[in-house]
């Protein structure tokens, strides 16, 4: 299918329009999906669990005959971790490939330099990591479907917990600057006007860094009771490192999502003990997961011959999610039945906290628990919830 039919597509899709052309990606016996992911760049050590998780959906898929008779093919491309890497990269999955979809593709910057030339071209977008409310507003396409909760609204939701929970009044933040940091600030905002609080300190850090020594000494002097910080794996560990060090065990510290993984506790050992962390799906332990979880950890190791991480699991699902969908869409393919099919598609398994849809083709409700790093793993404070808690 060439770019021109492919715009055509896109607008009857926005219109609304039945389109009963068979989309690009699509043959009597195949569908073509296709995803970037950061495999030689900063987060290249958690995309083969996602490359896993996602490859073992479809495998199944097709070990069961396909969908309506169609087996699944997955085109993964590197995009390195950086956005004009993902667009050139994106461009070939398009028009060489000619992918029916996007799938679980890695990255706020690299998804936003990718999802602007996958929705002209009429190629549904979906199960983007990264900062969804950006995907949407970038967008503003029905073929864009997010799956990742907003950073803004579960900060809200976590920050607001702790204020109620703890009764904190001077709260600080540790967050990296960009994109990521300002939907920081935007849902710390939202928590501390519903309190009539302000932010009593903030410290910025650029992508990378692992000596927060500085930052900490600012939540330090401003005399802060809570810190929410805002990073994923090595910077929330050298937070946390910097309290210890500094002997402060009167301050509550708090890691946004996405920073409340398992790899925080594995790396950071002691030194993360104590650690509360926002969390967007359940985490399985394999001694402790119930029944479906460690049923599906078992045929991940007999797979792939390794254990299983979250990152494996929320592939797994996402991919799983999609895969529902297309069935729902039925044997005569376009990309307009699988855009009505998949809102109307609901989610629930061993790593959401309840049953999840899409409104406005965004995940709903979005579900927050706040755990705690206690005994070397994430352990749950809270029961899954959503919105402003007062």
């Amino acid at each position: 299918m060439n770019m021109a039919f492919r715009r055509i597509l896109l607008t009857l899709v926005s219109a609304g329009v039945v389109v009963g052309a068979q989309a690009g990606g699509v043959t009597d016996k195949e569908v073509v999906l296709g995803s970037h992911l950061d495999l030689s760049g900063p987060a290249a050590s958690a995309m083969a669990p996602l490359r896993n998780g996602m490859q073992m959906r479809i495998d199944e898929a097709n070990e069961a005959g396909g969908i309506h008779g169609r087996k699944l093919r997955l085109i993964v491309e590197d995009n390195a971790g950086q956005p004009q890497q993902a667009a050139r990269v994106a461009q070939k999955l398009i028009n060489k490939d000619e992918i029916f979809a996007f799938i679980n593709s890695f990255g706020s910057g690299t998804n936003l330099a990718a999802i602007k030339p996958a929705v002209e071209a009429g190629v549904v977008y979906f199960a983007p990591w990264g900062a969804s409310i950006a995907f949407q507003s970038a967008a503003k396409s029905p073929l864009v479907f997010t799956t990742v909760s907003n950073y803004h609204t579960t900060t809200a939701t976590g920050v607001s917990w702790a204020i109620k929970t703890w009764g904190v009044k001077k709260i600080g933040l540790v967050y990296q600057e960009g994109p990521y940091g300002d939907l920081l600030k935007m849902g710390m905002k939202q928590a501390l006007d519903a309190y009539g609080l302000q932010l009593a300190a903030e410290a910025g850090f650029k992508p990378g860094d692992i000596d927060l020594s500085s930052q900490i000494a600012k939540m330090k002097q401003a005399g802060v009771d809570m810190i929410l910080v805002g990073a994923v794996v090595r910077e929330a560990i050298a937070a946390m490192a910097e309290v210890k060090k500094l002997g402060w065990t009167d301050v509550k510290v708090m890691t946004a999502l996405p920073g409340r993984n398992p790899t925080v506790a594995d790396l950071g050992k002691e030194t993360v003990e104590g650690l509360y962390g926002i969390g967007g799906w359940r985490l399985a332990y394999y001694d402790t997961a119930p029944p479906a979880a460690k049923k599906w950890m078992e045929s991940y190791r007999a797979r792939f011959n390794i254990e299983a991480t979250d990152v494996a699991f929320n592939g797994y699902s996402y991919t799983d999610w999609f895969v529902k969908g297309l069935q729902a869409a039925g044997k005569d393919l376009t990309s307009d039945k699988l855009v009505k099919a998949l809102q109307a598609t609901p989610q629930e398994d061993s790593s959401t906290y309840g049953k999840q849809t899409f409104k406005n083709n965004h995940i709903d409700p979005e579900l927050v628990e706040i755990d705690q790093i206690k005994g070397g793993r994430w352990v749950p404070v809270t029961k899954p919830m959503t919105g402003l808690v007062k």
